[in-house]
């Protein structure tokens, strides 16, 4: 499987190219500039010191990591362009930079959030999960430390969340949760502001997310299990 980050040059969408490259993915860097897609993707192979081949090519997944204020420019644009039967992970915080105001406060997309947003925007021929979030920027591109949290994934189409959350196996260390259908992601996206504040108050920049009760979660267990 490859897998196409668009805003991948961005902070969050660098660090996870690189931590999927090192994962054994296929990673393609996307930008609304060429030239800055293609200075990031070799950046990350100067870093990870890889070659240049193409990779083996297969189906597609997009992780999106786009501020906010852009989100549904770009959505449009790359609307026709994807193809059908794929999955896109969003992993859009709605955070108030957008408006001006400060990255610990959060403004309500209509659709209720930044995911549902894009549903309403993509095809229906196209699944849509909500993920990483919770996952700071810094921490993916701190490739000599070890990653730790927890990654909730929101979504109607299960099949679609075990895509995105064999992404996540990827990254060592790091565990995905089910946490329901597409609408959650009302509350997951928030939790970025409270992250944003936590690393803020401490002087940090790696604050993430645990989730305890299960030594594993991933795939949600059959009713009664």
């Amino acid at each position: 499987m490859s897998v196409a980050i668009i805003g991948g040059t961005g902070d969050e969408g660098f660090g996870l190219a690189l931590r999927l490259a090192m994962g054994g993915e296929h990673v393609v860097i996307g930008s609304r500039a060429e030239e800055r897609g293609q200075a990031a993707a070799d950046k990350a192979r100067d870093i990870l010191g890889i070659g240049t081949g193409s990779g083996t090519r297969g189906e597609i997944s997009g992780i999106v990591t786009v501020p906010y204020a852009g989100q549904a420019e770009i959505y449009r644009s790359i609307r026709d362009s994807i193809r059908a039967g794929s999955v896109v992970c969003d992993a859009t915080s709605p955070l108030a930079t957008a408006v001006g105001r400060p990255a610990w406060q959060v403004v309500t997309p209509w659709e209720g959030s930044a995911a549902e947003q894009a549903k309403a925007i993509l095809r229906k021929d196209v699944s849509l999960v909500s993920a990483f979030h919770t996952v700071s920027a810094e921490a993916l591109q701190d490739l000599d430390r070890s990653m730790e949290g927890d990654v909730l994934v929101c979504g109607a189409d299960s099949e679609a969340k075990a895509v995105v959350g064999a992404l996540v196996e990827r990254i060592p260390d790091l565990r995905w949760v089910d946490a329901g259908v597409l609408s959650m992601a009302r509350i997951v996206e928030r939790l970025t502001a409270i992250l944003v504040s936590v690393n803020r108050n401490y002087g940090i920049k790696e604050a993430g997310l645990r989730l305890t009760g299960r030594d594993g979660w991933g795939i949600t267990p059959p009713a009664g299990s």
